[in-house]
């Protein structure tokens, strides 16, 4: 085969041909992508975002299993050269991609166990914030802050509370193999906060205490229900014993002041609020009720 007078090294009509039908199995694939892609976000994107995610997950790879079976139907006329290909070119692939394929046996470990799915907030790489896209190679993360006692648990964060940091990160789905995930909102969508007051010796405890007990029943107290069903829900799983899910005030004896904390559940993307709401009432409370906090040092 020629090339304006130039002769192709190692191209010959029939090469030529086959090359032809490569590129067709690409422009087709290309062009079905793109109008699936298309078809799926007019009629999904707007009323089911997470259908939309997962259909072009099922396209994409819908199209990659196309352009692989059409190549090799292209090039190979018979199942002997075929294995023996398939046998070589497996070999490289695994010696020279091992963390891309360690990365994409992730990928069907996350979807197979349940891991994670899209919207969940989980702690994965050391990375803590919600799943905002799952790929084949990757996950997306929208990274949320931690609190001070937390900020020796993994890497700094520029938000000292969990809210998001504004920061994208993606993480390898290879992950899954070599570190815990942590997930907060599969199985049980709640967590434990704890409110901290210190009192001065001297102040009436018992006023205190039940402030802050029936503050919490006010601002949790909805949340307690829910939490013993999908607690219960858990326990048909796991082994998981019976928590005690009612807000609860613990004492610790300090050197010049009573410690009382404020034990709690939330939800998982609603706990600043809860405490920023229920401190802001205990302050008015504290007041009215003339009951001082502090060291009293």
């Amino acid at each position: 085969m020629e090339l304006f007078g130039i002769p192709l090294l190692g191209v010959n009509a029939e090469t030529g041909h086959k090359l032809f039908l490569s590129l067709a199995v690409i422009v087709i694939a290309l062009v079905g992508r793109l109008v699936l892609g298309l078809l799926a976000r007019a009629t999904l994107k707007s009323h089911a975002p997470r259908g939309w995610f997962w259909t072009r997950q099922a396209i994409s790879l819908l199209v990659l299993v196309f352009v692989a079976v059409g190549l090799l139907s292209v090039w190979f006329d018979s199942t002997r050269s075929l294995a023996g290909f398939i046998g070589l070119f497996t070999a490289g692939i695994a010696f020279a991609l091992q963390r891309v394929i360690t990365s994409a046996a992730g990928y069907v470990l996350i979807l197979r166990g349940k891991t994670f799915e899209l919207g969940d907030r989980i702690d994965m790489g050391d990375v803590r914030g919600d799943v905002i896209s799952l790929g084949f190679l990757q996950t997306t993360i929208m990274e949320m802050g931690q609190t001070r006692p937390e900020e020796g648990d993994s890497a700094s964060m520029w938000e000292n509370n969990r809210q998001f940091t504004g920061r994208v990160v993606s993480v390898a789905n290879s992950v899954v193999f070599d570190k815990p995930i942590y997930n907060y909102t599969r199985d049980f969508p709640y967590v434990w906060e704890e409110l901290i007051l210190m009192l001065p010796y001297g102040t009436d405890r018992g006023k205190a205490e039940r402030e802050m007990l029936d503050v919490a029943r006010r601002h949790v107290g909805a949340v307690v229900p829910r939490a013993q069903a999908a607690l219960r829900r858990m326990q048909d799983r796991y082994f998981v014993r019976d928590e005690q899910l009612d807000p609860r005030v613990y004492y610790r004896l300090k050197a010049n002041a009573l410690e009382l904390s404020l034990r709690f559940l939330c939800g998982y993307d609603t706990n600043r609020e809860v405490k920023d709401a229920m401190s802001r009432e205990l302050l008015d409370r504290f007041r009215e009720q003339d009951v001082r906090i502090g060291t009293g040092a």
